[in-house]
């Protein structure tokens, strides 16, 4: 019935189309149906990105690129001038190199706490334990929220007068003002993307440990290996090229971190938690004027080092397919 309704409509697509592929041939009418995707992706990605070149190479507080002035390398030099990169004070951009430190910091405890985490709990739910599917849901139902929910969450948490401070009094304990300590704001900022993200990368290793053959390890037991030497001889060496996968996807996702932290820190206190991306968009549009020259020399060259990681992981992916 729904065959019969539908075949007159697809009777009258079909008399353009069959005169459409007469007149540009079969191998020319594929970009018939690409041009709506390609209109879509010239607009808003590609685009941007040449717009994105063209104010890194331009100056003055003026969004329309015929009242910018060229100014070249200008905004890279003034982002890169520094007497010692190790030391923000003595850079001309110090909140940039306070953002880089921050994200290298940042990226360094996230990725492993993130991986070893996943890891450990891969392993427990690669057991045959109880409710197996229930506790796989749990670990990945913070996945699923949006970051901004996720940080709003936590921050009323760690509020003041939050549940956190009210169970420490509780206990004869004094509150802490976990989020005004630049030390506690950076630690729980960690804690917040670990957890929010901890059971997308379970997942992935999670199949990798089921891909491993279980015969590997039937003929460990033959042999009276020890849970441990099993995990050191077999597991790891065999999850070791999906391990270096969700390490390249963690850096990647670690740089690119902005939405859950700003929410719920906003930066502070300080800067002890702004991140290259929060640096990025204060520059070109929460502030004034509006630097929009050095916020996307700033993208660029976050962008160099996101294309760098890329490569890393293509070529692991490479690598671990051709064994």
């Amino acid at each position: 019935m729904l065959l019969r309704l539908i075949s007159p409509l697809m009777n009258v697509v079909d008399l353009p189309m069959r005169a459409l592929q007469r007149r540009l041939g079969i191998s020319r009418l594929a970009w018939v149906f690409l041009l709506p995707n390609l209109l879509l992706f010239g607009t808003f990605a590609f685009l941007p990105i040449l717009l994105n070149f063209a104010y890194a190479f331009t100056g003055t507080d003026n969004i329309l690129l015929l009242d910018r002035t060229f100014v070249g390398a200008e905004n890279f030099a003034q982002l890169l001038d520094c007497d010692s990169y190790l030391d923000p004070n003595t850079c001309a951009r110090d909140l940039f190199w306070r953002a880089v430190h921050n994200t290298a910091w940042f990226i360094v405890m996230q990725v492993g706490f993130m991986v070893g985490f996943s890891l450990l709990t891969a392993l427990v739910l690669n057991r045959e334990i109880k409710a197996r599917g229930f506790f796989r849901a749990v670990f990945f139902f913070p996945v699923l929220l949006s970051p901004v929910v996720v940080a709003l969450v936590w921050k009323w948490v760690l509020q003041r007068n939050g549940i956190l401070n009210a169970g420490l009094e509780a206990v004869g304990m004094d509150s802490v003002v976990w989020l005004l300590d630049r030390h506690w704001a950076f630690f729980w900022s960690v804690f917040l993307s670990v957890w929010a993200h901890m059971g997308f990368y379970t997942l992935i290793l999670l199949a990798g440990l089921q891909a491993i053959p279980r015969d590997v390890y039937e003929a460990a037991v033959m042999d009276a290996a020890g849970p441990w030497r099993t995990f050191r001889r077999i597991t790891l060496p065999l999850l070791m090229p999906t391990m270096l996968v969700v390490m390249v996807l963690a850096l990647i996702k670690g740089v690119q971190t902005f939405d859950e932290i700003y929410a719920f820190t906003g930066g502070g206190p300080g800067s002890a938690t702004t991140f290259i991306i929060q640096y990025i968009y204060e520059t070109g549009f929460g502030g004034a004027p509006r630097l929009f020259g050095p916020a996307a020399a700033a993208s660029l060259l976050l962008a160099l080092l996101l294309v760098a990681l890329t490569v890393i992981q293509l070529w692991i992916t490479r690598r671990s397919s051709n064994g």
